[in-house]
């Protein structure tokens, strides 16, 4: 048992690829695989960030097996990823959402955008990346622009419409479930500090 404390872009419509056999996977099962096939290719160095956790009690049914029953959370998480790409630094959290309009800016908590925020300060490269599950859909949004629309919006969500003028769609094959690279490639490019260079 754990318990917690109390405590514009570019969107890539036309290279979308559905994979009916990855549908029902969860996102963080989709980023795990892919983060792995970019390692193994030598694309991109992303890990997911452990939570530390204080261990409270632990059962020992046999002698040489020990079985963690009850721990906490030894502070909040800041963020899900980070990584480096192309020697950028890559910070980003990953929400998903059932709703088909938008997603509740309350699934994102304030220490995870003060983090994304301070990743931005230091030079970092901070995104969020947001799947909507009803579409099968999932976008690479930079923080930048996530920080705009809060400050210059009243509202309590990120409306699917605006996401997607907004954010990257990321393409979506078997052995790459959620390819981002793509989407922060583009990014990095918009902002001037990547420059394109082309195979020949």
């Amino acid at each position: 048992m754990i318990n917690y404390p109390n405590g514009k872009k570019i969107n890539i419509n036309n290279q979308k690829i559905i994979q009916k056999g990855n549908l029902g996977a969860s996102l963080e099962d989709d980023l795990n695989k892919t983060n792995r096939y970019y390692r193994d290719h030598g694309i991109a160095l992303i890990h997911k960030k452990p939570t530390p956790i204080q261990i409270v009690k632990v059962d020992y049914p046999k002698r040489s097996k020990a079985k963690i029953v009850e721990a906490y959370y030894k502070q909040a998480s800041t963020t899900d990823y980070n990584g480096i790409y192309k020697g950028f630094s890559i910070d980003f959290e990953a929400k998903s959402t059932k709703n088909k309009t938008r997603i509740p800016l309350n699934t994102i908590h304030e220490h995870q955008i003060e983090h994304l925020r301070q990743v931005s300060y230091h030079k970092g490269h901070a995104y969020l990346i947001i799947r909507f599950s009803t579409f099968e859909e999932t976008y690479l949004l930079e923080f930048e622009s996530f920080e705009k629309f809060i400050k210059t919006n009243t509202q309590r969500s990120l409306p699917y419409e605006w996401l997607k003028k907004e954010a990257y769609l990321c393409e979506s094959t078997y052995l790459k479930p959620c390819d981002y690279i793509a989407g922060i490639e583009a990014s990095l490019q918009n902002k001037g500090v990547l420059t394109h260079v082309k195979q020949t």
